[in-house]
């Protein structure tokens, strides 16, 4: 989307047709299971995150493991003219390949507590690239970690200049000892072979050495390292629940159930606390925090949302902590329209800023709702994306799904959304007004099998808190279209390409990748 907003696109969307829905196709899988394997828990994936190029995608997982896939396509294109003359389409879709991974996070224990902190990856943040290294955030429900991913060169030397078979060192013939280790030196040059007649012992032979040779590289390998820079810790007493980079590029914010902090990515040991919502008797407490993010432009504005389904915009000028907002968004109750379960899947899940700050996307349980910063008294769009789970709201809360934390991802231009739902499916609307635009895609390697032709239509909203995700609670039962779905199967993680119509999303232990 240009950076002149959302507007100059609805005036373009009304004087013309909206555009036609995209054609999903597969692009890729990694970790793809095979009939019947059984899921690790640790494998399973609970993070994905695009860097701002799209050139990098990270996943982390139950088993505190960052994997880092890079993109392949705009490397193995070749040159222009070749693809000319090969008659090839330049804008190829995105493809990646598996670059490294590394241990983010650890099992820990906190004594003082006598409580177990999880190894889990809740959320991945890139940072600004430097010198060719990459950066990024990851956390889990305690500790924060600034990591740095950059290509190391290990050159190896040859034999550094006398043939161990002409040199005698004390009238005997030096060898090297093949079963010792290689030699390696602060500068990063390696010899195969530690000879004996490097030692204190070595006698030049009877009229020297002829010649001398300077070592040469006989190879040169590269190989990428994850380096931990910092550790930000002991500033939560809640669970971490989101962290979002500035964009001024030096400071990030982390979140858990009554608090907001800010850092410096440079400092570790101190943090501010911006935001408190911790009552004086915990009694009290009414609400929590859900989700936070910072504005993609404007460094002093982040916005939150809360357990009750709403969304707070503070600006950071106006004090250092900032216990009012200066907007507040929700939608008012329908009357009559409340129950027992209206509260829970009210709840926030996840909230993002469109590319150009003028929209906030939320998800709740039911919904997604579309919301324009500059008006606050309800949402510009919603979105129903599993309407005929409503008559299943005792079972989903007998057996916990009703607290499933479902993310929302909008694309780079800010027409369309995306988030996930049971039995692995994954819905896309159209965000123009006009567009009829609702396609459900399954996470497999046929995405169009399980098309609902329902219209996108108004309802309700969503669920909270975190809680673990359980499997065989529920067996299938169908929906309104005929179609099986398993609570025991869900895509709760998805981001979208920053700059192409582009989507990864897990299920369950596997990263499937689709393009339109």
């Amino acid at each position: 989307m240009n950076e002149k907003g959302w507007v100059e696109d609805v005036a373009a969307a009304s004087s013309s047709a909206a555009p036609p829905p995209l054609d999903w196709k597969f692009s890729q899988v990694f970790g793809e299971r095979t009939a019947g394997e059984e899921v690790q828990e640790v494998d399973i994936i609970s993070a994905i995150e695009f860097n701002k190029s799209g050139d990098h995608l990270a996943t982390g997982d139950r088993g505190g493991r960052v994997v880092l896939f890079e993109r392949t396509d705009v490397k193995e294109n070749g040159a222009r003219r070749d693809l000319e003359r090969q008659d090839y389409s330049i804008s190829r879709h995105p493809e990646f390949r598996y670059k490294t991974e590394f241990q983010s996070h650890e099992p820990e224990f906190d004594y003082l507590k006598s409580l177990e902190i999880e190894e889990k990856i809740n959320k991945i943040r890139w940072c600004q690239t430097s010198n060719g290294s990459l950066f990024l955030l990851s956390t889990n429900d305690k500790t924060i970690k600034f990591w740095k991913v950059q290509e190391k060169k290990v050159k190896r030397i040859s034999e550094m200049n006398v043939d161990p078979s002409h040199a005698a060192v004390n009238g005997n013939i030096p060898s090297s000892n093949t079963g010792s280790p290689r030699v390696c030196l602060p500068n990063g040059w390696c010899s195969e072979r530690p000879y004996k007649y490097l030692s204190n012992d070595f006698n030049f032979p009877p009229g020297g050495f002829p010649s001398l040779h300077l070592p040469v590289v006989a190879s040169q390998e590269t190989s990428l390292v994850a380096r931990c820079r910092r550790i930000y810790a002991h500033a939560h007493d809640y669970h971490i629940n989101s962290i979002s980079n500035n964009s001024d590029g030096e400071t990030f914010i982390s979140a858990d159930d009554l608090r907001i902090n800010l850092w410096n990515l440079e400092i570790s040991n101190q943090s501010f606390n911006i935001v408190d919502v911790k009552p004086a008797n915990m009694e009290d407490l009414t609400e929590v925090i859900t989700s936070a993010e910072f504005h993609p432009m404007q460094c002093n504005t982040l916005a939150y949302s809360s357990s009750k389904g709403s969304i707070r915009l503070i600006d950071l000028r106006q004090s250092a902590l900032c216990d009012s907002h200066s907007k507040l968004f929700e939608e008012h109750e329908a009357p009559g329209s409340r129950s027992f379960f209206t509260e829970i899947i009210a709840s926030i899940s996840d909230i993002k800023f469109a590319k150009n700050g003028r929209h906030i996307l939320s998800r709740d349980y039911m919904t997604l709702k579309l919301w324009d910063i500059n008006m606050d008294s309800g949402p510009v769009a919603t979105f129903q994306v599993h309407e005929y789970l409503r008559p299943k709201l005792c079972d989903l809360y007998e057996n916990d799904s009703i607290f499933d934390k479902f993310e929302c991802c909008l694309s780079g231009d800010g027409l369309r959304i995306a988030t996930g739902s049971y039995s692995n499916l994954f819905r896309v609307f159209g965000c123009i007004p006009g567009s009829t635009e609702a396609t459900t895609l399954e996470a497999s390697k046929n995405p169009m099998r399980r098309q609902v032709q329902t219209p996108a239509r108004s309802a309700r909203s969503l669920s909270s808190l975190t809680r673990v995700v359980r499997r065989g609670a529920e067996s299938p039962a169908v929906d309104a279209n005929g179609n099986s779905y398993d609570f025991t199967t869900k895509l709760l993680h998805l981001a979208w390409h920053p700059t192409q119509n582009s989507i990864a999303c897990a299920a369950a232990n596997s990263l499937y990748m689709y393009y339109a």
